[in-house]
Protein backbone atom coordinates (compact mmCIF):
# COMPACT_ATOMS: atom_id res chain seq x y z
CA UNK A 1 0.00 0.00 0.00
CA UNK A 2 1.63 3.06 -1.14
CA UNK A 3 1.09 6.82 0.88
CA UNK A 4 2.36 9.66 0.05
CA UNK A 5 5.00 10.16 3.44
CA UNK A 6 5.96 13.82 2.69
CA UNK A 7 4.35 15.60 6.21
CA UNK A 8 3.53 19.24 5.50
CA UNK A 9 5.58 21.82 7.44
CA UNK A 10 7.73 19.06 9.24
CA UNK A 11 10.89 20.51 11.03
CA UNK A 12 8.18 23.24 12.16
CA UNK A 13 5.80 20.94 13.13
CA UNK A 14 8.71 18.92 15.11
CA UNK A 15 9.93 22.15 16.70
CA UNK A 16 6.98 23.29 17.41
CA UNK A 17 6.45 20.11 20.01
CA UNK A 18 9.82 20.52 21.71
CA UNK A 19 10.14 16.74 21.70
CA UNK A 20 11.62 15.02 25.09
CA UNK A 21 13.49 11.87 24.70
CA UNK A 22 11.58 10.46 27.33
CA UNK A 23 8.15 12.05 26.78
CA UNK A 24 4.82 10.91 25.47
CA UNK A 25 2.94 11.96 22.30
CA UNK A 26 0.14 11.95 20.08
CA UNK A 27 -0.15 12.20 16.55
CA UNK A 28 -3.91 12.49 16.25
CA UNK A 29 -3.73 12.59 12.24
CA UNK A 30 -1.31 9.94 11.04
CA UNK A 31 -1.86 9.39 7.53
CA UNK A 32 1.17 7.79 6.01
CA UNK A 33 3.53 8.53 9.07
CA UNK A 34 5.65 11.21 8.27
CA UNK A 35 4.94 13.70 11.28
CA UNK A 36 5.36 10.61 13.53
CA UNK A 37 8.78 9.40 11.71
CA UNK A 38 9.88 12.65 12.53
CA UNK A 39 8.58 12.52 16.72
CA UNK A 40 9.86 8.89 16.70
CA UNK A 41 13.60 9.93 15.85
CA UNK A 42 13.53 12.33 18.66
CA UNK A 43 12.32 9.81 21.45
CA UNK A 44 14.28 7.04 23.41
CA UNK A 45 12.60 5.84 26.02
CA UNK A 46 9.25 7.82 25.36
CA UNK A 47 6.21 6.91 23.37
CA UNK A 48 4.18 8.00 20.47
CA UNK A 49 0.39 7.01 19.66
CA UNK A 50 -0.55 7.48 16.26
CA UNK A 51 -4.22 7.81 15.69
CA UNK A 52 -6.61 7.60 12.67
CA UNK A 53 -10.27 7.19 11.71
CA UNK A 54 -8.70 6.03 7.84
CA UNK A 55 -8.08 1.84 8.50
CA UNK A 56 -5.83 1.85 5.50
CA UNK A 57 -3.63 4.69 6.66
CA UNK A 58 -3.29 2.91 10.17
CA UNK A 59 -2.18 0.09 8.02
CA UNK A 60 -0.01 1.60 5.99
CA UNK A 61 2.00 3.70 9.25
CA UNK A 62 2.04 0.24 11.02
CA UNK A 63 4.16 -1.46 8.66
CA UNK A 64 5.95 1.86 7.82
CA UNK A 65 7.47 2.57 11.23
CA UNK A 66 7.09 -1.71 12.55
CA UNK A 67 10.81 -1.08 13.71
CA UNK A 68 10.08 1.12 16.65
CA UNK A 69 8.49 -0.59 19.87
CA UNK A 70 7.87 2.54 21.62
CA UNK A 71 5.10 3.45 18.20
CA UNK A 72 1.12 2.38 18.94
CA UNK A 73 -0.91 2.57 16.10
CA UNK A 74 -4.89 2.86 16.84
CA UNK A 75 -7.84 3.08 14.38
CA UNK A 76 -9.93 6.44 15.80
CA UNK A 77 -10.88 9.98 15.76
CA UNK A 78 -8.69 12.63 17.87
CA UNK A 79 -12.09 13.93 18.98
CA UNK A 80 -12.17 10.60 21.23
CA UNK A 81 -8.76 11.17 22.33
CA UNK A 82 -9.78 11.07 26.17
CA UNK A 83 -11.62 7.53 25.77
CA UNK A 84 -8.19 6.36 23.72
CA UNK A 85 -5.86 7.21 26.03
CA UNK A 86 -5.09 5.05 28.59
CA UNK A 87 -5.88 6.67 32.35
CA UNK A 88 -2.47 6.67 32.79
CA UNK A 89 -1.50 8.62 30.07
CA UNK A 90 -4.21 11.33 31.47
CA UNK A 91 -2.84 14.45 31.90
CA UNK A 92 0.64 13.30 31.22
CA UNK A 93 0.97 13.50 27.33
CA UNK A 94 4.12 16.21 26.40
CA UNK A 95 2.77 17.06 23.31
CA UNK A 96 -0.34 16.53 20.61
CA UNK A 97 0.12 17.50 16.94
CA UNK A 98 -3.00 17.55 14.37
CA UNK A 99 -2.56 17.67 10.81
CA UNK A 100 -5.89 18.63 9.80
CA UNK A 101 -5.56 18.43 5.51
CA UNK A 102 -6.46 15.12 3.46
CA UNK A 103 -3.87 12.94 3.00
CA UNK A 104 -2.26 12.81 -0.40
CA UNK A 105 -2.90 9.11 -0.63
CA UNK A 106 -6.92 9.77 0.08
CA UNK A 107 -6.94 11.90 -3.01
CA UNK A 108 -4.62 9.92 -5.31
CA UNK A 109 -7.15 6.55 -4.72
CA UNK A 110 -9.77 6.48 -7.20
CA UNK A 111 -11.87 4.40 -4.73
CA UNK A 112 -12.24 7.38 -2.22
CA UNK A 113 -13.74 9.22 -4.38
CA UNK A 114 -12.20 12.29 -2.90
CA UNK A 115 -10.98 14.08 -6.14
CA UNK A 116 -12.24 15.29 -9.13
CA UNK A 117 -8.99 14.37 -11.38
CA UNK A 118 -9.91 10.95 -10.90
CA UNK A 119 -12.53 8.88 -11.90
CA UNK A 120 -14.44 7.08 -8.80
CA UNK A 121 -17.67 6.64 -7.03
CA UNK A 122 -18.71 10.15 -4.90
CA UNK A 123 -17.97 8.72 -1.19
CA UNK A 124 -15.19 10.65 0.49
CA UNK A 125 -15.69 8.90 3.57
CA UNK A 126 -11.91 9.35 5.76
CA UNK A 127 -13.69 6.50 8.09
CA UNK A 128 -15.35 4.00 5.64
CA UNK A 129 -16.51 2.59 8.58
CA UNK A 130 -19.33 5.67 8.53
CA UNK A 131 -22.37 5.59 6.56
CA UNK A 132 -22.53 9.00 5.40
CA UNK A 133 -20.97 9.24 1.75
CA UNK A 134 -20.98 12.34 -0.39
CA UNK A 135 -23.19 10.00 -2.99
CA UNK A 136 -26.17 10.37 -0.19
CA UNK A 137 -25.33 14.18 0.15
CA UNK A 138 -25.54 15.09 -3.60
CA UNK A 139 -28.48 12.37 -4.24
CA UNK A 140 -30.49 12.88 -1.45
CA UNK A 141 -29.94 16.33 0.38
CA UNK A 142 -32.79 19.49 -0.76
CA UNK A 143 -31.41 21.86 -2.67
CA UNK A 144 -31.03 24.33 0.12
CA UNK A 145 -28.82 21.96 2.23
CA UNK A 146 -26.89 21.24 -0.52
CA UNK A 147 -26.23 24.91 -1.41
CA UNK A 148 -25.60 25.68 2.23
CA UNK A 149 -22.88 23.10 2.28
CA UNK A 150 -21.61 24.44 -0.51
CA UNK A 151 -21.38 28.13 0.46
CA UNK A 152 -20.62 27.41 4.35
CA UNK A 153 -17.57 24.57 3.75
CA UNK A 154 -16.30 25.57 0.15
CA UNK A 155 -17.42 29.31 -0.03
CA UNK A 156 -18.86 28.85 -2.90
CA UNK A 157 -20.15 32.03 -4.72
CA UNK A 158 -22.08 29.68 -7.18
CA UNK A 159 -23.38 27.66 -4.47
CA UNK A 160 -27.07 27.44 -5.37
CA UNK A 161 -26.90 27.67 -9.06
CA UNK A 162 -24.82 24.23 -8.55
CA UNK A 163 -27.17 22.85 -6.27
CA UNK A 164 -29.98 23.86 -8.50
CA UNK A 165 -28.06 22.12 -11.32
CA UNK A 166 -27.12 18.92 -9.17
CA UNK A 167 -31.15 18.82 -8.46
CA UNK A 168 -32.08 19.05 -12.28
CA UNK A 169 -29.66 16.23 -13.16
CA UNK A 170 -30.44 13.60 -10.32
CA UNK A 171 -34.12 14.12 -11.39
CA UNK A 172 -33.05 11.25 -14.71
CA UNK A 173 -30.54 8.87 -13.09
CA UNK A 174 -28.32 9.65 -9.47
CA UNK A 175 -25.24 11.15 -9.86
CA UNK A 176 -22.76 8.07 -9.42
CA UNK A 177 -19.37 9.30 -10.09
CA UNK A 178 -17.09 12.34 -9.60
CA UNK A 179 -16.63 13.16 -13.11
CA UNK A 180 -20.63 13.19 -13.39
CA UNK A 181 -20.49 15.27 -10.29
CA UNK A 182 -17.78 17.94 -11.44
CA UNK A 183 -19.22 17.99 -15.27
CA UNK A 184 -21.98 19.82 -13.51
CA UNK A 185 -20.64 22.26 -11.85
CA UNK A 186 -18.28 23.14 -14.33
CA UNK A 187 -21.35 24.06 -16.28
CA UNK A 188 -21.70 27.09 -14.04
CA UNK A 189 -18.00 28.10 -15.21
CA UNK A 190 -16.39 29.59 -17.52
CA UNK A 191 -14.43 26.54 -19.40
CA UNK A 192 -11.54 25.74 -17.45
CA UNK A 193 -7.91 26.49 -19.32
CA UNK A 194 -5.92 25.02 -16.50
CA UNK A 195 -5.01 27.84 -14.69
CA UNK A 196 -5.96 28.99 -11.28
CA UNK A 197 -8.56 27.38 -9.12
CA UNK A 198 -10.02 24.20 -10.71
CA UNK A 199 -14.12 25.28 -10.65
CA UNK A 200 -14.75 21.89 -9.04
CA UNK A 201 -12.26 22.61 -5.83
CA UNK A 202 -14.59 24.32 -3.27
CA UNK A 203 -17.47 22.10 -4.31
CA UNK A 204 -15.38 18.92 -3.42
CA UNK A 205 -13.64 20.35 -0.64
CA UNK A 206 -17.53 21.21 1.20
CA UNK A 207 -18.94 17.49 0.35
CA UNK A 208 -15.59 16.38 2.03
CA UNK A 209 -15.76 18.46 5.02
CA UNK A 210 -19.21 18.04 5.23
CA UNK A 211 -19.39 14.02 5.00
CA UNK A 212 -16.57 13.62 7.44
CA UNK A 213 -17.61 16.51 10.29
CA UNK A 214 -14.69 18.22 9.97
CA UNK A 215 -15.84 21.84 11.35
CA UNK A 216 -18.48 21.34 13.90
CA UNK A 217 -16.85 19.41 16.33
CA UNK A 218 -13.21 20.90 16.41
CA UNK A 219 -13.47 23.53 19.11
CA UNK A 220 -15.24 21.07 20.98
CA UNK A 221 -12.37 18.37 20.46
CA UNK A 222 -9.53 20.90 21.28
CA UNK A 223 -11.05 21.74 24.69
CA UNK A 224 -11.84 17.97 25.80
CA UNK A 225 -7.86 17.29 24.50
CA UNK A 226 -6.24 20.02 25.99
CA UNK A 227 -6.46 19.26 29.20
CA UNK A 228 -4.77 15.78 28.74
CA UNK A 229 -1.23 17.70 28.44
CA UNK A 230 1.07 17.66 30.91
CA UNK A 231 1.92 21.22 32.48
CA UNK A 232 4.26 22.88 29.92
CA UNK A 233 3.24 20.28 27.38
CA UNK A 234 2.57 21.56 23.92
CA UNK A 235 -0.46 21.10 21.22
CA UNK A 236 0.46 22.13 17.17
CA UNK A 237 -2.42 22.16 14.83
CA UNK A 238 -2.07 21.95 11.01
CA UNK A 239 -4.65 23.67 8.90
CA UNK A 240 -5.58 23.97 5.37
CA UNK A 241 -8.95 25.51 5.23
CA UNK A 242 -9.85 29.62 6.09
CA UNK A 243 -12.77 28.38 8.18
CA UNK A 244 -9.78 25.18 10.39
CA UNK A 245 -7.70 28.04 11.04
CA UNK A 246 -10.33 30.62 12.13
CA UNK A 247 -11.74 27.71 14.49
CA UNK A 248 -8.28 26.86 15.92
CA UNK A 249 -6.97 30.25 16.08
CA UNK A 250 -9.85 31.76 18.53
CA UNK A 251 -10.33 28.47 20.48
CA UNK A 252 -6.44 28.84 21.70
CA UNK A 253 -7.37 32.35 22.28
CA UNK A 254 -10.37 31.96 24.33
CA UNK A 255 -8.24 28.78 26.61
CA UNK A 256 -5.23 31.18 26.72
CA UNK A 257 -7.98 34.26 28.30
CA UNK A 258 -10.98 32.49 29.79
CA UNK A 259 -11.99 35.42 31.95
CA UNK A 260 -15.53 36.23 31.41
CA UNK A 261 -15.71 39.31 33.45
CA UNK A 262 -17.22 42.93 32.16
CA UNK A 263 -14.89 44.56 30.59
CA UNK A 264 -15.88 48.08 32.04
CA UNK A 265 -14.75 46.21 35.54
CA UNK A 266 -10.86 47.06 36.71
CA UNK A 267 -9.71 43.40 37.45
CA UNK A 268 -11.08 39.71 37.19
CA UNK A 269 -13.31 38.15 39.55
CA UNK A 270 -14.90 35.15 37.55
CA UNK A 271 -11.20 33.56 38.66
CA UNK A 272 -10.78 31.67 35.74
CA UNK A 273 -7.30 30.85 34.88
CA UNK A 274 -5.66 30.60 31.39
CA UNK A 275 -5.39 26.52 30.46
CA UNK A 276 -2.94 27.42 27.42
CA UNK A 277 -0.47 29.96 26.59
CA UNK A 278 -0.27 30.84 22.76
CA UNK A 279 3.40 30.60 21.04
CA UNK A 280 2.26 31.55 17.55
CA UNK A 281 1.01 34.81 17.85
CA UNK A 282 0.66 34.33 13.99
CA UNK A 283 0.59 31.26 11.89
CA UNK A 284 3.65 29.42 10.60
CA UNK A 285 3.96 29.42 7.00
CA UNK A 286 5.75 26.55 4.77
CA UNK A 287 9.13 27.98 3.47
CA UNK A 288 9.08 29.07 -0.02
CA UNK A 289 11.24 25.45 -0.87
CA UNK A 290 9.10 23.67 0.77
CA UNK A 291 5.98 24.96 -1.45
CA UNK A 292 7.81 23.91 -4.16
CA UNK A 293 8.71 20.45 -3.24
CA UNK A 294 5.36 19.95 -2.01
CA UNK A 295 1.99 21.09 -3.13
CA UNK A 296 0.21 19.75 -0.24
CA UNK A 297 1.66 22.31 1.86
CA UNK A 298 -0.04 25.25 -0.12
CA UNK A 299 -2.44 27.05 2.37
CA UNK A 300 -0.92 24.95 4.85
CA UNK A 301 -0.63 27.20 8.50
CA UNK A 302 0.47 26.30 12.08
CA UNK A 303 -0.39 26.81 15.40
CA UNK A 304 1.23 26.45 18.61
CA UNK A 305 0.10 26.16 22.44
CA UNK A 306 1.43 25.66 25.78
CA UNK A 307 -0.37 23.99 28.70
CA UNK A 308 -0.68 26.44 31.74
Amino acid sequence: MEFNHMPVLPEESVRALDVKPNGIYVDGTLGGGGHSALILRELKNGRLIGIDRDKSAIAAASERLSAYENFQAIHGNFHDLPSILSPKDQNKVDGILLDLGISSHQIDTPDRGFSFRHEGPLDMRMDKTKALTAHTIVNTYEEKEIAHILFTYGEERNSRRIAHLICEARKSAPIETTSQLSAIIERTSPPYRGVGLHPSTRSFMALRIAVNDELSPLENALRKIVPLLSSGGRIAVITFHSLEDRIVKKTFANLANPCECPRDIPYCVCNKAPILKVLSKKPILPTKEELENNRRAHSAKLRVAERC
